[in-house]
């Protein structure tokens, strides 16, 4: 029996027998049940300077690859978002470039590219709310240029000048008046980015969400959906509930995106014939680390089996809750350390040397999940991989 090497946070060590892989199948045709983006990291170059405040230097053929991997699942790429680490290493001409590039790849693909639009160019920390609208303006229109859908981001400079609710719903009047195509907009929470605090005016998620309610109402047909990443089932399926038509709601909740997405099609069947498909459409940065599997999931709900839904996807939620442990806006290095193991990148490196933010056992628990989940794409690459690394470190494997 092949087996993995697991460090515990005490130092012990155990093995566990290594599964083989889950065997899912790309689909056929489009996904049909639900719309469903991963949102996806980047690659650095190995021998690029990847240390904390130097520039992105970006490996784009792996970088790329895994997008049109994405696509070839059936899924769309959600790009240049927080998990690219927008705000956290990606600097702004990096991040034009990744637009470009992704918004070709789409197109040769005949994938669906989302990307996110933001103020995060603007060198200053403190700004008016006038230089907030256009800084959101000048990317919005680039990511129109490139034909990328928009989704507007959550911006730190907004969340620093505002003063009331009044002004987010000025700021967002003003940019989406801009807006040629419908565009998304992501409510990103505090444990993803504590410097949102107080985002839309308020504190408390009830209030802050009727004021994003009122953005949507006040602008018809600006708003295709809401990505909300709250951890707070709650307060998305409120929201959700209260979306007018033609409104989606994409859950970012990385906790809870199972009954999320599986929505009303996981009630019992007498219940389920009587009631409307509610549900949440994903973009979720889990996704990127566990395209393969999602991807069968949603195949299994178009097929019209919620069963085999929840005993594909079911267990994924407990590796992405490890991923996404507190503090939670290190989450990237879970996703690129999966990405690592399953051959996506040739070296475990970030950008901004963000690879060192999780702790060996933090890693090793990630190794387990993703092997009890059935989330290694290649058990026998990622177990070499991983017991490489855990040499390096002076563990014997």
């Amino acid at each position: 029996m092949t087996t993995l090497r697991l460090l515990a946070a005490d130092g012990t060590v155990t093995d566990a027998a290594l599964n083989a892989g889950g065997s899912f199948t790309r689909p056929a045709s489009a996904l049909r049940s639900r719309v469903a983006y991963a949102a996806a990291h980047v690659v650095p170059k190995v021998h690029a300077d990847n240390t904390p405040g130097q520039p992105a230097d970006i490996d784009w053929d792996s970088t790329l690859a895994f997008r049109r991997n994405v696509y070839s699942w059936g899924l769309g790429v959600a790009d240049a978002m927080d998990t690219a680490q927008r705000n956290m290493g990606l600097d702004a001409a990096a991040t034009r470039e990744l637009i470009a590039r992704s918004a070709e790849v789409a197109r040769e693909e005949g994938g669906s590219v989302v990307v996110g639009v933001n103020t995060d160019h603007l060198t200053e920390t403190h700004v008016s709310l006038d230089q907030v609208i256009d800084a959101y303006k000048e990317q919005l229109h680039f990511t129109e240029e490139q034909g990328a859908g928009p989704v507007l981001m959550a911006s730190r400079h907004l969340a620093r000048v505002a003063t009331s609710a009044d002004d987010y719903r000025r700021v967002y009047r003003s940019v989406l008046e801009s807006a040629t195509v419908p565009v998304v907009l992501h409510w990103l929470g505090t444990a993803f980015d504590p410097e949102l605090a107080g985002y839309f005016g308020a504190d408390d998620w009830q209030t802050a969400s009727g004021v994003l309610l009122d953005v949507i109402a006040e602008n018809p047909g600006k708003v295709a959906g809401v990505k909300m990443s709250l951890l707070n089932a709650e307060s998305e399926i409120s929201v959700r509930e209260s979306l007018p038509e033609g409104v989606r709601m994409f859950t970012g909740d990385d906790f809870n995106y199972v009954s999320l997405i599986g929505g009303d099609a996981l009630a019992p069947v007498p219940e389920r014939a009587e009631r409307d498909e509610g549900h949440s459409d994903a973009l979720l940065g889990a996704f990127a680390a566990l395209t393969p599997v999602a991807s069968a999931a949603i195949q299994a709900l178009d097929d019209g089996d919620p069963s085999r839904y929840l005993e594909i996807l079911g267990p994924t939620e407990e590796l992405s809750r490890q991923i996404f442990a507190a503090p939670t806006f290190y989450y990237k290095t879970g996703v690129a350390f999966l990405f690592w193991l399953n051959g996506h990148q040739p070296a475990f490196q970030m950008v901004g040397g963000l690879h060192s933010a999780r702790s060996l056992p933090h890693l090793s628990r990630i190794v387990g999940l993703a092997n009890a989940s059935l989330a290694l794409e290649d058990p026998e690459l990622a177990r070499e991989r991983w017991h490489g690394m855990l040499r390096l470190n002076g563990v014997d494997a």
